[in-house]
């Protein structure tokens, strides 16, 4: 599956050379390293960064983006134009976010490149994973990155299996894609343009754009005996 399929990568972002479209979508997680090693950091942008913002190593913030009073920002990062960071986020390495991203209170980010107007707003876990422009995690999504096997990743397509030879891959969403709230993405999984992954559902493999998929559990309803 090419990276075109999922995404466009955005003109405003100084790292196209490194996320070519051609790519199998997966290459692009091994890219957002070399890419950001490449980046000659300026010194920070952002002339007033708040008294609990830890910052530690080569970090790119642009004069932008809304720092929260409280955050951990580990580099190599990259945090674009008009980017938000809330309350407590923590920001692991190896991180790229474009434009009008939001990385959100008590969220954790780890080898993750996020295009532009990406939402990940409350309390979710995003590591070795690539969001498409516009894309969108409820609170509390978790999108898994490591096998309890501990085998290496594969991806199961129509009519074949890839082995992506990585041991930590979580999700690959295409733009516009979303996912509601406590639902968690088993590793490798990728969602096509514009598809829905629905609250509370444990999904893993490829869902095609513009699908949805969703559990359905059984409710009952019953009056209080007392």
């Amino acid at each position: 599956m090419r990276a075109s399929e999922l995404f466009s990568f955005p003109n405003s972002l100084p790292f196209s050379e490194f996320f070519d479209e051609n790519l199998d979508a997966w290459e692009w997680i091994k890219a957002i390293k070399p890419a950001l090693e490449a980046y000659e950091m300026s010194l920070l942008e952002n002339d007033q960064i708040p008294e609990g913002v830890r910052i530690e190593g080569d970090v790119f913030i642009d004069q932008t983006v809304k720092l929260p009073p409280a955050a951990t920002i580990i580099g190599p990062a990259y945090i674009g134009p008009e980017t938000e960071l809330r309350s407590g986020v923590y920001i692991r390495g190896n991180v790229i976010a474009g434009r009008g991203c939001v990385l959100g209170n008590s969220c954790e980010f780890k080898n993750a490149l996020l295009l532009n107007n990406v939402k990940v707003p409350h309390f979710s876990y995003v590591g070795d994973s690539v969001l498409g422009n516009g894309a969108h995690l409820g609170a509390g999504v978790v999108l898994s990155n490591f096998r309890l096997d501990k085998q290496l990743i594969s991806i199961h397509l129509p009519g074949r299996t890839v082995h992506t030879g990585l041991s930590k891959m979580g999700a690959l969403l295409g733009d516009g894609a979303e996912v509601g709230c406590n639902a968690v993405l088993q590793p490798g999984t990728i969602l096509g343009r514009r598809s829905l992954v629905y609250p509370l559902t444990a999904f893993g493999g490829v869902l095609e754009k513009e699908m949805i998929v969703g559990a359905s559990p059984t409710m009952r309803t019953v009056p209080r005996k007392d």
